[in-house]
């Protein structure tokens, strides 16, 4: 799924007039008359469209692009094009995973996280399942990072300092990331920020973080990352990140 502040960036770049003509298809997720086409180039910001002659390039596509009733459509072979234009699945309905991920970017505010989490749903839907298991870990932590700086800074580095006497007290989610993550969650839980089943959870999430993030021979499924995902919205996103 191609959303219009991503088709915005799409097709601004260096891509020929057929490429961008099947993405704005592959965006609509519908057959789409001309006119239509070129409501949706207007509104990602496309310069010069009103002069094209949509009909012709289309036809000329080999078969990438069909006209049928209902309007122009993509095959299977532009389905194709446009996955290899931009390197991950945006033809295929979204996965229930990702869809869940998604909602939760209304709730953040932080463009760092939104980023981590952005990301976190296009590597599912490419199938990146590594990726995705340590994109979706990174915006967890950071939503947990910010919740900590605004609302419990203090009892947080009295903890820590009470565990090392080395600890520096953090003023910064940079601060934070100096402290080993096994190690935060265990402060989180010692302030009461978390409850010890959620740690074990989230440290579960954690290894399979570190697992995905190293080379090695470790093979990840579709469930395994959907666990994964929903530990976090439901343990991490749902509770912290509107509050952060």
């Amino acid at each position: 799924m191609i959303e219009l502040k991503d088709l915005k960036n799409i097709l601004h770049g260096d891509l020929g007039r057929l490429d961008k003509l099947l993405i704005v298809l592959a965006a609509a997720e519908k057959p789409m008359k001309v006119a239509e086409i070129h409501q949706l180039a207007t509104a990602a910001g496309v310069h010069g469209h009103k002069k094209w002659n949509i009909s012709n390039s289309l036809s000329s596509s080999k078969a990438k692009a069909i006209r049928t009733p209902l309007g122009w459509e993509l095959t299977d072979a532009g389905r194709a094009r446009v996955d290899a234009l931009l390197g991950y699945s945006a033809t295929q309905p979204p996965s229930a995973p990702a869809v869940d991920l998604r909602k939760e970017l209304a709730k953040i505010t932080n463009a760092k996280t939104r980023a981590f989490v952005d990301e976190a749903v296009k590597c599912y839907d490419g199938k990146l399942y590594r990726s995705a298991i340590v994109m979706s870990w990174l915006a967890a932590v950071d939503v947990l990072y910010a919740f900590v700086l605004k609302h419990h800074l203090k009892a947080f580095n009295n903890a820590a300092a009470k565990v090392n006497n080395k600890w520096k007290p953090a003023v910064t989610a940079d601060d934070l990331t100096l402290m080993k993550e096994r190690d935060f969650l265990d402060r989180l839980a010692g302030i009461s920020m978390i409850g010890k089943n959620v740690k074990a959870a989230l440290v579960e999430c954690l290894d399979r973080r570190n697992g995905c993030g190293h080379p090695n021979s470790l093979k990840i499924g579709p469930q395994a990352v959907g666990h994964h995902i929903e530990t976090l919205i439901l343990n991490v996103f749902q509770p912290f990140a509107g509050k952060a």
